[in-house]
């Protein structure tokens, strides 16, 4: 584990000959993943099949570089076939009672609290997070959402859409990397709840924990053809959003490739959602508790390496207590453990590729160039795996490509203000609106702030914080349609 910077101020003085504090290393076991498999094909009408071509790609432990194991290039044959499995599952499946299918998915969430630590370990192994993100967040969440949705099931005609809503048909939803487990229960759930079926695309770096939710529905019982995963990379993914079998899309992941979805689907009937990126603004004023937001700004950026769409990567500071807020930040970033992802006390795990990480060096690069001042607390990186150290920029404009881009990483840009509507114009200065945090003591304020900020969700006094009966989801070029809560079911409803 990459060690940790020292605090400039400290509870008290070390004794002479005497080390100073440090956390002792406390690795959770690899060996909790379970057996993974050297090469893995497709999850298709309940059971794993080979892909009908021949191309396999490799997912890698970006701590270590080491291939995990090789999984199929989703061709479009594969597609078809997904598609057909799905196809032919619905009547069934749309047929049985909603409690039928909450049972199902009361089951599967069970299964997911059992099995928790084999999945935060494999999901730590996979993606590159801490262990301690996957292992208290995501797996909760996971089975928080299959437990909320199940609940849902029976009762779809007291939701608001209409006394006899109805399943889309066949969903077809392709999730990103950062959250890999966490967004597929944030699609499959609902999709479930509501009748319908599914085929699931993993991303191409993170396949590992969708396959063993594979298992986990046979384990579950899940009729045959509800749920079907196929691996690859884009190729796949085109194949799939684009097949004309399909009722519904949804997708999460980059701007561009949801604006490449859209094109592709204009003037078809295929229904469509999109969760794309974000630009957040966390916007401190000068009646804020310090040290709270300097918590809530450090879980804003830096929580999962900064691979958020959501995450708070624009920090707005009142002009009175700049000083002050970046002299408290400097010392909570200092105090960061930069390292394995699968040791508990690390705060920063891994970046998740090699092309994720040279996206991030470029668009800081950019940042000094510009004339933004950059600062990273001292930090020893392990020498193989991809890492990239918590990083703060000062002095940035709204020009600055690290203020008006999406970053991706463990990136801050801080800006400053003087008014509550200059804070507004800044915060809603970008082509994004997913989320927005605001820190004040005045109740009246963050009513005001609240419904002038153009983002899909705003967070008053926190960051981050999510439920699964809150919807989810963002305006402009961050997309449209809602995840989560009572209006997650409305896109996989035919009302």
């Amino acid at each position: 584990m990459a060690k940790k910077s020292t605090p400039p101020t400290k509870a008290a003085p070390a004794s002479p000959g005497r080390k100073l504090f440090e956390y002792a290393p406390a690795p959770e076991s690899r060996a909790a993943a379970g057996d993974i498999a050297t090469s893995y094909g497709h999850y298709i009408g309940g059971e794993f099949v080979e892909s009908t071509g021949k191309e396999a790609l490799k997912t890698i432990d970006p701590s270590t570089e080491q291939v995990l194991a090789e999984f199929a290039q989703g061709t479009e044959e594969d597609v078809e076939r997904a598609v057909k499995a799905a196809r032919d599952a619905f009547p069934g499946w749309s047929a049985l009672p909603g409690a039928e299918r909450g049972k199902y998915l009361f089951r599967i969430a069970r299964i997911i609290q059992e099995r928790s630590r084999e999945l935060a370990v494999l999901e730590s192994i996979d993606n590159g997070k801490p262990i301690r993100e996957t292992r208290d967040v995501d797996l909760p969440l996971v089975a928080a959402h299959f437990f909320y949705y199940a609940g849902w099931a029976d009762k779809l005609e007291f939701a608001g859409y209409g006394p006899n809503p109805r399943p889309v048909g066949v969903a077809a939803q392709v999730i990103p990397w950062n959250f890999p487990l966490l967004m597929l229960a944030w699609k499959i759930a609902p999709a479930l709840a509501t009748g319908n079926t599914v085929v699931l695309k993993p991303a191409e770096t993170t396949p590992l924990t969708a396959l063993r939710f594979a298992d986990i529905c046979a384990q579950a019982g899940l009729p045959k053809g509800v749920v079907n995963i196929i691996t690859g990379d884009g190729r796949t993914g085109a194949a799939l959003t684009g097949h004309a079998g399909v009722d519904k899309v949804a997708f999460t992941g980059s701007t561009e490739v949801g604006r490449a979805i859209a094109r592709t689907l204009a003037g078809s009937r295929t229904r469509l959602s999109l969760e794309l990126g974000g630009k957040a603004a966390n916007i401190l004023f000068d009646d804020a508790p310090i040290d709270q937001a300097v918590e809530g700004i450090v879980d804003g950026i830096f929580f999962n390496q900064g691979h958020v769409c959501c995450a708070g990567s624009r920090l707005l500071v009142q002009e009175s207590v700049h000083d002050e807020v970046m002299d408290s930040l400097k010392r909570r970033m200092a105090t960061l453990r930069v390292g394995d992802p699968l040791d508990k006390n690390t705060d920063i795990g891994a970046i998740n590729s090699a092309a994720q990480l040279a996206r991030i060096r470029e668009l800081t690069d950019a940042g000094e160039a510009e004339g933004a001042e950059r600062w990273s607390p001292a930090c020893e990186l392990p020498s193989a795996g991809y890492w990239f150290a918590p990083t703060v920029f000062t002095g940035v404009s709204a020009t600055h490509r690290v203020a008006r881009e999406e970053i991706f990483g463990p990136v801050l840009s801080v800006l400053t203000f003087r008014t509550p509507e200059e804070a507004v114009a800044k915060a809603n200065n970008t082509p994004y609106g997913l989320s927005a945090g605001i820190w004040t003591e005045k109740g009246s304020r963050i009513l005001w702030m609240a419904s002038q900020l153009r983002a899909g969700v705003v967070w008053s006094n926190t960051f981050n914080k999510f439920d699964p009966t809150s919807p989810f989801g963002g305006y402009k070029e961050s997309g449209y349609g809602r995840e989560g809560g009572r209006h997650g079911l409305e896109a996989y409803l035919d009302v």
